[in-house]
């Protein structure tokens, strides 16, 4: 069975993005496999929030940036270099406004539990996680050894995967914290 989701955003979000990972028709394929990031496995909370009951993650549904609207993430994502974001998750901790105090940049394993192999542009659920990048997001993992220095992987929600990028370079991020 193939089947074919839009997303739907309004014309300020897609025309932020020109020159970017376009926004386009999500597609999934489901002829060979299921879906691997089924919205039966999340739990919704009306703040913006959803924990997922398979790895125990409370993901927020929108990217930095974003605000959740009740239904979706409105607003533009904003780009920003690793240790950008690590300060970021610190003050969104410092600012209480999303009621925990222990919101983390994932790690690449974690960031990983949310890729949807089943489907492209983005490779997510985006019933679950709306208007999020075909795009490159951080992760807290750093590359090691010792020719590495400066640089952290960032997984795409696009065709890239998993890549080490230099800090200094700019991409989206959503926050984790543990579901309890």
């Amino acid at each position: 069975m193939r089947f074919t989701t839009r997303l739907l955003l309004c014309a300020s979000a897609a025309a932020s993005f020109a020159g970017q990972a376009a926004f386009s028709a999500q597609t999934c394929d489901t002829s060979d496999f299921p879906l691997s990031l089924p919205s039966e496995r999340f739990v919704a909370e009306e703040d913006g929030a959803i924990s997922d009951t398979s790895t125990q993650l409370m993901w927020q549904r929108c990217a930095l940036g974003q605000r959740w609207n009740g239904s979706s993430c409105e607003g533009d994502p904003r780009a920003l270099t690793w240790t950008d974001a690590q300060a970021a998750a610190t003050e969104v901790n410092d600012d209480g406004a999303h009621f925990f105090n222990d919101w983390r940049v994932p790690n690449v394993r974690d960031l990983a539990s949310i890729v949807e192999r089943q489907c492209v542009q983005p490779r997510t659920n985006i019933e679950v996680f709306p208007a999020t990048p075909a795009d490159f997001f951080w992760t807290s993992t750093q590359r090691p050894g010792e020719h590495s220095a400066g640089r952290a992987y960032a997984l795409s929600f696009g065709p890239e995967g998993v890549e080490h990028h230099p800090q200094a370079d700019k991409h989206y991020v959503r926050l984790v914290r543990p579901a309890i």
